[in-house]
């Protein structure tokens, strides 16, 4: 059964799940798809978005609108959302742009009260955003990585999987997975190892992490140099992962203090 608020203003196009609900004064847009037992509380607007299952929409969120993007002149593109995300209120999160279209946001993710998300965003799984933490456009990401409040993220950098940003930082270039990084420019701290071992990594993945960081950021080699040395040697899947990710950086690595 679907539930729509009488006050609620639901475009004739808008696709509805069984199990939604739909609160007082929200206005559901063109071109929305909602799955089923999501529910949206008052005040919300959300237009041109596929929005997944159970996801909690506090309220006064505005979903899938406009880009900050002067290049955009109404290009048709989308958000989409996943399963079992808890948006908080005050939250937005901006549809893509005809760079790429889409805003992409996965599973088990939570937004808290005013974070933002910018145009062209990719967010993986189990993403946490504190009060106020902002991502400019075409920012990505990773699994299970968490946001601390009034953090700010620049257009185009890179969160690797498990990485936590300290409150208040502002980051402008890509922070490695497994890492934590705090201040502006933000600079790495450490490994988040509180983390990865909530993750249940074992002490052997965990101890192969902490060799890896050492060679690269202590090990007073060149970035290409301590990567070298790494690739070299067997490598568990994890110390792969943050191989690949500094590898394939084009905004460049944030390094330790």
């Amino acid at each position: 059964m679907v539930k729509i608020h009488p006050t609620a203003i639901v475009h004739p196009s808008t696709e509805l799940d069984n199990g939604v609900e739909i609160g007082p004064y929200t206005i559901i847009g063109e071109d929305v798809k909602i799955g089923g037992n999501t529910f949206i509380g008052p005040h919300c607007i959300i237009e041109f978005s596929e929005i997944g299952k159970s996801n909690n929409i506090t309220g006064g969120a505005f979903i899938g609108t406009t880009p900050q993007d002067l290049k955009y002149h109404g290009e048709k593109t989308r958000l989409i959302l996943g399963d079992n995300n808890i948006i908080r209120e005050g939250v937005s999160i901006h549809r893509g742009t005809n760079a790429t279209g889409i805003t992409l946001i996965g599973n088990n993710c939570m937004f808290m009260a005013y974070s933002h998300v910018g145009h062209d965003c990719r967010i993986g799984n189990g993403v946490i955003m504190a009060n106020t933490a902002e991502l400019a456009g075409h920012v990505e990401i990773g699994d299970n990585a968490v946001l601390s409040a009034f953090t700010g993220i620049h257009q185009f950098a890179r969160i690797g999987t498990y990485a936590m940003i300290g409150a208040g930082a502002m980051v402008s270039m890509d922070i490695p997975p497994f890492c934590t990084a705090q201040g502006d420019r933000a600079k790495l701290v450490g490994l988040n190892l509180i983390g990865i071992k909530r993750a249940g990594m074992t002490d052997e993945t965990i101890q192969s992490i902490k060799k890896a960081y050492k060679i690269l950021f202590h090990s007073r080699l060149r970035l290409e140099e301590a990567l070298g040395r790494l690739k070299s040697s067997p490598l568990s899947p994890e110390v792969q992962i943050l191989l690949d990710f500094c590898m394939t950086s084009t905004r460049g690595i944030a390094r330790p203090r």
